[in-house]
């Protein structure tokens, strides 16, 4: 039997499932509580790994055999006695502006109180609605479509990959653009992370990866990681691949202005790197 290790929110646990049914019939699912679900706090103040750590630890006692991860909440600092042995086909990385008329950015109206505790997703809508008010939400998917539904806030900015994997409904006029809101790195995308000495079963997890993905969130972490790793960073990243070129559009908010990257090379960190070092000379400059 493969124990698979979960937090245990509904998305989660389906991205878990999801994980698990392709592993095959002889996986089963281990429920285990993370800082950033004890807390009430906004992540940034819980640091780096809150919905990761717990997991990890599970897999270094050998609680678990398997933990899968929402690849944006894994800290980009590799630790040698664990891997991420998998990253499947991603999901559609872009956020969704959901509202009480469920009628998309250009229903939302002036001054509107927007919940979200994502620097970056603060940032860019402001920068495309500078009338809007932001303000701190925290919970899980379904606690902040209630709150907007019971008219707490006019609105919230889910990923549509969680929203899709809870089957949960949406509109096209909802998806934000990528020219509004670039995701953050490695959004979409899941890590299906074990032991580095678990030889065979790293074998049998290899065939869920899928190479397109791992290249192009290669490049959008090493952007993060060269721009200091800090969930308080407001950076948006997305790398797309074609044939062996990655094409890499990045946003990094700062000093009330964001400045932005696009480039493309074969080499996902050199193009890591070049995005760094633009992304900062231009906010130096600010």
């Amino acid at each position: 039997m493969i124990r698979v290790g979960t937090r245990g929110s509904a998305l989660a646990l389906a991205q878990a499932r999801l994980v698990a049914s392709r592993i095959g019939d002889n996986a089963e699912l281990v429920v285990i509580s993370t800082a950033g679900d004890k807390s009430a706090r906004p992540i940034r103040e819980l640091g780096d790994g809150a919905f990761v750590a717990a997991l990890e630890d599970a897999l270094r006692r050998g609680e678990v055999d398997v933990a899968v991860h929402s690849l944006k909440d894994v800290p980009t600092a590799e630790t040698g006695d664990l891997v991420i042995a998998a990253i499947p086909v991603r999901e559609d990385p872009r956020d969704v502006l959901v509202t009480s008329t469920r009628a998309g950015l250009a229903s939302l109206p002036h001054g509107a109180l927007v919940g979200t505790s994502s620097p970056r997703r603060a940032a860019f809508l402001r920068s495309a609605r500078p009338d809007v008010v932001v303000a701190e939400i925290r919970g899980n998917v379904e606690t902040r479509l209630r709150k907007v539904q019971a008219g707490e806030f006019d609105a919230t900015i889910l990923a549509l990959a969680g929203l899709r994997r809870l089957g949960l409904p949406f509109a096209d006029d909802e998806v934000l653009p990528t020219s509004v809101m670039l995701p953050a790195p490695g959004q979409g995308a899941l890590a299906i992370q074990c032991r580095t000495d678990a030889h065979t079963l790293r074998g049998r997890l290899a065939a869920l990866d899928d190479r397109a993905t791992r290249v192009g969130v290669t490049a959008e972490r090493a952007l993060l990681r060269s721009l200091g790793a800090s969930c308080e960073l407001a950076l948006g990243a997305l790398a797309s691949i074609e044939g062996d070129l990655i094409t890499l559009d990045a946003a990094l908010a700062a000093d009330g202005g964001i400045a932005r990257f696009r480039g493309a090379d074969r080499d996902p960190l050199e193009l890591a790197h070049r995005a760094a070092d633009e992304l900062g000379l231009v906010t130096r400059a600010r």
